[in-house]
């Protein structure tokens, strides 16, 4: 440790590895992992041999489909790292896994720079406020160009890239990289990093480099900016100062580089996390959702999010970040949600699939606990004499759908009982019986995130099931609205009537669904206005089209009149609903589809024939950009026409095909 630190906390840094599947983030992690002494040996993702993919299929399929937190420590600080999934398909566990992050490393290919979702995952950062540096990967890989990927990240995720280093050798000859803080060459051989004086060939291009770097700095910051204009050139101090200020306020991103396979870059990399990204008490002090905030005291009250549910061999097990306070073991804490007190058995220092107990854990921690048998991603746990409760994170409506049925008619009890607990461990996965056919549907985000669900039931669970085909998740929106629609509400049966007159306007919105008022004279008190804004969204589950839940509108109350004794709450309730149910058959109404943006990475003398396809499968092209004998295609595609589309296009590119895609929301059908 270079300096004593009177708080420990400041010492503890919860960070995530972003990035695009196969940007390489597990090799990143695993590297780290063996740096600092987690692992005795290098994992490899192609062997299967990783300690953060250590699920069955992760390893089989080659990429992280579960996010995994492991801890290990460096110059004297405990990292606290979750390697997140980078397939699109579990974009859910990176926003669960977001929101208890304090920073992250974004790893990005040194020969493709900004893919999908990369960008994707960037956005999510942005919207949780998580403070990240930039690892450019793969640099020993034919077509890797350093420039390249920092002015793709320059122009799609619009951050100042601040590069501190300098690449020495290119492509295969890749081995080492220019310090330009420092201005010295760090070159790794044997797997031993080796630091000098940067090589003569080199000098005049790091010192050109190094100049850019301040000149970028001093225009963000104004304490570097204060040094620039007095002195020759920015002391290592001020710069490495300035580096962390804007990387914790969001205003630059520092990129850094290396081949994390080739164990070359990354102990840089572990010094500039702890250098740059912040610890939990550089961030601001978790806020409640009714304003009360909590800083990051082990002596405050207890206040923790729930951000991950699993039941495997340990028993069920949810991992916590503790924002404040301390936990213990025995400890009654408070779901605050719920209302509902849980005794906490066990507290589990998590290292992926292997874990030691603990006595306690303090804010700042990362922990599995046992013992809550009710709480799921997203619960707040408290102290009891001490009730907060916080935001918990966003979740995504599931859009494929398939038929569930078990092989065996007696397994049936057990499917229910499996299924229940694959939607506890996931919240993006949604299961319901169809009321028309009496099947059990099984909702997820994409093709690939239930077949993973199905291959848990049967490896986990021992159950043998039968998929039906994927079908989309339809939506319904307003495209002409409808004014002064009047509905009156009244209900005699003897005891207690019920009476409601409510009028509405409705209009087509954006996206969503908003409500307002605009009765005067307090026509309809307010209790009631919200009231029939309740009922106007339980209307919103079944369209007129075809029952498909109805998203794009806006609703307004006009007037509406109530009786002096047969007016109530529930009254009004039912008028919305009714009210919106009848507006929505007078206007005019149209069905929206999911689509997802895809991009597909083919040979040059095979792009006419991909882009054929995509025609066929009624793509919208949006742009084909040549790179290094290959044309990248972006177009905007049905989510429907993308199932099965990985055979097909290896079948029609011999195989040297390949795409990715990510949501872009809905489109008329």
């Amino acid at each position: 440790m270079r300096a004593q630190v009177s708080n420990p906390l400041a010492t503890v840094r919860n960070l995530g590895i972003l990035a695009h599947v196969d940007a390489g983030k597990t090799t990143v992690t695993e590297r780290m992992l063996y740096l600092t002494g987690a692992t005795y040996k290098r994992g490899e993702v192609h062997d299967g041999t990783t300690v953060t993919d250590f699920d069955p299929q992760e390893r089989d399929r080659g990429i992280t489909i579960f996010a995994a937190a492991v801890s290990c420590a460096w110059d004297g600080h405990r990292i606290n790292l979750i390697d997140t999934p980078g397939h699109v398909d579990f974009s859910d566990e990176v926003e669960r896994s977001l929101r208890v992050l304090d920073g992250a490393i974004a790893v990005f290919d040194g020969v493709a720079g900004v893919e999908p979702q990369s960008e994707s995952v960037w956005r999510r950062a942005d919207r949780h406020g998580v403070p990240r540096v930039a690892f450019v990967n793969k640099l020993d890989r034919a077509g890797a160009d350093l420039d390249a990927a920092v002015e793709s990240i320059r122009r799609r995720l619009h951050p100042a890239p601040l590069v501190v280093q300098l690449p020495i050798g290119r492509e295969d000859g890749f081995a080492g990289v220019v310090d330009l803080l420092a201005m010295r060459a760090l070159v790794w051989s044997g797997g031993e990093c080796q630091a000098g004086p940067v090589p003569d060939g080199l000098l005049a291009e790091a010192r050109r480099r190094r100049r850019a770097l301040e000149e970028a700095v001093a225009e963000l910051h104004p304490g570097a900016l204060e040094e620039f204009c007095a002195e020759p050139s920015i002391s290592e101090a001020t710069l490495a100062a300035a580096l962390r200020d804007l990387t914790r306020s969001g205003a630059g991103v520092v990129v850094l580089c290396g081949s994390a396979y080739r164990n070359r870059g990354v102990e840089p990399l572990l010094d500039a996390v702890v250098r740059y990204l912040p610890s939990p008490l550089d961030v601001p002090a978790v806020r409640g959702q009714d304003g009360q905030e909590r800083a990051a005291d082990p002596e405050a009250p207890l206040a923790a999010l729930a951000f991950k549910v699993s039941a495997g061999a340990t028993g069920r097990l949810t991992y916590l970040r503790l924002y404040s306070g301390t936990l213990r073991k025995g400890d009654t804490v408070l779901d605050a949600g719920a209302g509902r007190a849980e005794r906490v058995g066990r507290i589990l220092r998590v290292q992926a699939d292997r874990h030691a107990e603990t006595d306690r854990a303090v804010a700042g921690d990362i922990v599995a606990v046992a013992g809550p048998k009710a709480a799921r991603a997203g619960t707040t746990l408290c102290a009891p004499g001490a009730p907060l409760l916080l935001e918990p994170p966003g979740a995504t409506e599931p859009v494929v759908s398939v038929a569930v049925e078990p092989r065996r008619g007696a397994d049936a009890g057990r499917l229910a009982a499996a299924l229940a607990r694959l939607a506890e461990e996931d919240p993006s996965l949604a299961v319901r019986t169809d009321a028309e056919t009496g099947q059990t549907v099984l909702s997820g985000m994409g093709e690939l995130h239930l077949e993973v669900a199905a291959e848990k039931l049967r490896r986990d669970h021992r159950l043998e099931v039968g998929l039906g085909r994927p079908q989309v998740s339809f939506r319904e929106t307003v495209v002409r609205g409808v004014s002064g629609l009047l509905y009156r509400h009244v209900k005699q049966d003897g005891g207690a009537g019920q009476f409601a007159h409510v009028v509405i306007d409705v209009e087509p919105l954006d996206e969503g669904f908003a409500f307002a008022s605009a009765v005067t004279g307090g026509r309809v008190p307010r209790e009631y206005v919200r009231a029939v804004e309740a009922g106007c969204r339980d209307a919103l589950s079944d369209g007129p089209l075809g029952g498909h839940p109805v998203t794009g509108l806006r609703v307004t109350l006009t007037d509406g009149a109530t009786h002096v004794k047969d007016s109530s709450e529930l009254a009004f309730r039912t008028a919305g609903r009714l009210a919106l149910r009848e507006a929505l058959r007078s206007c005019a109404m149209v069905l929206l589809e999911p689509v997802v943006e895809v991009t597909v990475t083919v040979p040059d003398e095979m792009a006419g024939t991909v882009l054929g396809d995509l025609a066929a499968r009624r793509g919208r092209v949006s742009g084909s950009t040549a790179r290094a004998g290959t044309v990248v295609i972006t177009a905007v595609v049905p989510l429907a026409e993308v199932f099965g589309y990985a055979t097909r296009l290896r079948s029609r590119t011999q195989g040297r095909g390949a795409f990715t895609t990510r949501p872009a929301g809905y489109a008329p059908a």
